[in-house]
């Protein structure tokens, strides 16, 4: 069969994915409430070297306010909650066959502890969901991606304060009864083991044992996305799955030193999955809290929750891999090496497509299940040319690569489910707030600051990937 094309499956899922907070906008209108992305400005840097990776919103109840002069971003974020029907139409001319994107908590609970939600905001998703089915996309739907309401921070502590299972299994509640015919697919928690404020809410300044405050905040998002995992049994054929960002780094070198130091600091990165997957505490990570002082404060039947309630299928976001040194670098999951073997994008994350292929084969190997990429993309500075367009072949090398990889680890005989590009369409950035970290198949015409016309114009990545999804990948291996 040599020098034959691999054809994708035909049950392969090619798509795209946004989150609200990036992408909508319309922060107070009909109804909404403040969310923590509502408050996340934008700050010039001088030079690339000055960005953080994964920098965010500061953990402190002063950040957690809006200041007369900041530009805040997000708060516009594309317009997508106006131009929704426009976009998703491109998106259907591209030929996405699903598109991930998520519910803005604080637009239906705007506190997030009411007992009813808001119907406006609901009627809001309502209309975008039928239109992601209208344009032939399946959607996919992340519970909660950094969009939680303020309120919940700022009063309760976030997910450190166990109040929050409730308040989110409600939310689960409220979405499962309202979109369970229309949505088979759902995501319980953006990248759940990105323990930073964005995912946890949780104030620094309230905790003397920062580390454990955030173990017992996990714990409760633990529970409550056992609890989504419940609540849809009652609405046969939904899967409910978790997400990883893949931070599986390799070891510096073959010293015995640095391959045990990565096996388990890698370790307490598959603990997100354990815990989800395999539905339990593993040894290794209750060495690492003995290890660390932490103690997790648990009440009766929550393991019985977990080990009852797993999650149905893994998905996880792909973009980059660093390396672990056993002399250099600390436990913090942050603190890793650059690999010197790789190339590297403008935002400084390594290129790395065989990795993909590796982190498929080993979670597929470690659970057995069903996978899914719902984000992989290239970051980059695009410029519309005198030819009215923009040509990104940076962007088309990467997918390419990348996606060449999920070939083979289909081939490997890895369940793939699909991949979901980051992201289809230009948004503003997670960790940074800035709209010139470009990841789209579509230009937007806004700049940092927000000014623009905020214009649609297709990239060329555009066009190669809609001849990708047509050929189901044959044209991976042509030219």
């Amino acid at each position: 069969m040599s020098g034959v094309p691999f054809l994708f499956p035909d049950q392969f899922l090619f798509g795209g994915a946004i989150a609200a907070n990036q992408a909508e906008g319309a922060f107070d209108k009909d109804g909404k409430g403040l969310s923590i992305a509502d408050v996340h400005p934008y700050v010039p840097v001088k030079s690339r070297d000055d960005r953080k990776e994964d920098a965010t919103v500061k953990d402190s109840r002063d950040a957690l306010r809006i200041v007369p002069g900041l530009h805040y971003p997000k708060q516009r974020g594309i317009d997508f909650y106006y131009t929704f029907r426009q976009d998703l139409a491109l998106m259907k001319e591209c030929g996405l066959q699903c598109f991930r994107t998520s519910f803005n908590w604080a637009r239906i609970f705007p506190r997030g502890d009411e007992r009813t939600p808001n119907e406006a905001g609901l009627a809001y998703y309502d209309q975008l969901i039928d239109a992601i089915i209208e344009n032939g996309m399946e959607p996919v739907m992340t519970i909660s991606h950094y969009e939680m309401p303020l309120a919940l921070c700022l009063e309760y502590g976030g997910w450190y304060n166990r109040k929050l299972v409730d308040f989110y299994a409600r939310f689960c509640e409220v979405l499962f009864e309202r979109y369970h015919s229309k949505v088979k697919y759902w995501i319980t928690f953006n990248q759940i083991n990105l323990t930073t404020f964005n995912s946890l809410g949780i104030l620094g300044e309230d905790h003397a044992h920062m580390l454990e405050a955030t173990y017992q905040a996990v714990h409760h998002q633990f529970l409550a996305q056992a609890h989504a995992k419940r609540i849809s049994r009652r609405y046969p054929g939904l899967m409910v799955g978790t997400m990883l960002s893949d931070k599986i780094a390799h070891p510096a070198t073959c010293k015995p030193e640095d391959v045990l130091f990565s096996y388990r600091k890698n370790q307490m990165q598959y603990f997100f999955g354990d815990v989800a997957m395999r539905g339990s505490y593993p040894g290794y990570a209750l060495r690492f809290f003995r290890d660390h002082g932490i103690r997790i404060a648990m009440e009766p039947g929550d393991l019985d929750l977990l080990a009852q309630h797993r999650m149905d299928f893994l998905s996880f976001s792909y973009y980059y891999t660093k390396i672990n040194d056993a002399a250099r670098d600390s436990w913090d999951p942050s603190d890793k090496s650059v690999n010197p073997y790789l190339p590297q994008s403008e935002w400084g994350w390594e290129i790395d497509p065989l990795g993909l292929r590796t982190a498929l084969n080993q979670y597929y190997d470690r659970y057995q299940c069903p996978l899914f990429i719902v984000e992989n993309g290239l970051g980059a500075r695009d410029a519309v040319e005198a030819d009215g367009r923009v040509h990104d072949s940076y962007r088309i090398a990467y997918i390419a690569e990348h996606l060449r990889q999920v070939a083979e680890a289909i081939r490997d005989g890895v369940d793939v489910m699909g991949y979901c590009l980051w992201s289809p369409i230009d948004i503003v950035s997670c960790s940074s707030a800035e709209m010139e970290k470009r990841y789209g198949l579509i230009y937007v015409d806004l700049d940092n600051l927000g000014r623009g016309t905020g214009q649609r114009i297709r990239k060329d990545s555009f066009f190669w990937y809609r001849d990708v999804i047509a050929s189901r990948g044959r044209t991976l291996y042509e030219g």
